[in-house]
């Protein structure tokens, strides 16, 4: 058995390239962001991959675990989160779009205050090819008396996921679990 890293698909590195290129980043911030990169080796080798976001306080951080585990139970798959990939990354956007370009799936955790990815759902809607693969897990407060909990920015992302049969509801962290399990 060798201990080399299977190839990483032409595809991927195109596309990596192309971003890579298009910001001014020079030849040593590039192969640092390209082993970056090649640790997510796993997505590679399994046939569905989940890029988990959401928010990094500890409570909300706690059901990002419980999901990513969760995902990581299926046999064919592989859930990681974007603090998952290591490297001195500068722009975050830039850290954001090289991932997504490489999962099958993004899947977004959303609780209020904050939901913890505003800015990665702008990129959700805006790119269509992120837009195919997002599927968000939205909290509902029933007990709140506010109308909308979330933003009027979040409740037009939820509507165009909603649309697509993509948002999926939950309440308690068991409804979360059950949640996870009707993911593709």
């Amino acid at each position: 058995m060798t201990n080399e890293s299977p190839p990483i698909p032409d595809a991927v590195l195109t596309s990596a390239t192309e971003r890579l290129e298009a910001d001014s980043l020079s030849l040593a911030e590039n192969e640092a962001l390209l082993r970056a990169l090649s640790e997510l080796r796993p997505v590679y080798e399994r046939e569905r991959s989940y890029f988990v976001l959401g928010n990094y306080d500890r409570e909300p951080m706690a059901r990002l675990n419980l999901v990513v585990d969760r995902l990581n139970r299926r046999s064919d798959a592989y859930a990681f989160r974007m603090s998952d990939v290591r490297g001195g990354w500068n722009n975050g956007i830039q850290k954001f779009c090289l991932i997504a370009d490489l999962v099958t799936h993004i899947v977004g955790v959303a609780e209020k205050e904050p939901s913890g990815f505003l800015v990665e759902q702008g990129l959700l809607v805006g790119t269509e090819e992120y837009f195919e693969k997002s599927h968000v897990l939205k909290r509902a407060y029933p007990d709140t008396e506010e109308d909308h909990p979330y933003g009027w920015m979040e409740d037009g992302v939820f509507e165009l996921l909603e649309a697509e049969d993509r948002l999926y509801h939950w309440e308690t962290e068991d409804d979360l679990v059950a949640t996870v399990e009707t993911l593709p």
